[in-house]
């Protein structure tokens, strides 16, 4: 049967220095302390699970008379020679995974670009016709009476 260790055993050489090698230099407390630091063992996977926790929207069908109400706004910002602040609603697409993310604009409205499809804002941003989900503004007031 193994004694169980025991203190008594090394106390003559508890307080003794520890040995030192001419061959080799001591470590510093932040080389020793190094040694023990966090590492990266699956590189990329924080990232991985930042990634899957980030929430989406679905993007939302619109029905036939919200679509002919967007419709009729859009031929209002054309025809209107007023620079009118509207603000879009309208959905990006994630580049990553399904879903996407609901944004607002604030702006003055330039043109309606059909052949490409878009919304060109004053300040050159770009909204895709698909997208938009809501368009509010004071010009629309009247356009919203008659509903």
């Amino acid at each position: 049967m193994s004694k169980p260790f025991d203190l008594h055993d090394y106390s003559d050489i508890l307080d003794m220095p520890a040995p030192t090698f001419s061959h080799r230099r001591r470590m510093t407390m932040v080389e020793r302390g190094a040694q023990f630091a966090p590492f990266a063992a699956l590189t990329g996977y924080e990232a991985a699970v930042e990634e899957a926790a980030r929430l989406t929207d679905r993007r939302a069908e619109l029905s036939e008379d919200k679509k002919e109400e967007i419709d009729a706004k859009l031929r209002l910002v054309v025809s209107s020679e007023s620079d009118g602040e509207i603000t879009v609603t309208y959905f990006i697409p994630d580049v990553k995974k399904s879903g996407g993310a609901y944004r607002t604009r604030i702006g003055t409205a330039l043109r309606v670009d059909e052949y490409e499809s878009v919304l060109i804002m004053a300040d050159g941003y770009r909204i895709s016709l698909d997208a938009i989900r809501e368009i509010e503004g004071d010009m629309f007031e009247d356009l919203e009476g008659e509903s």
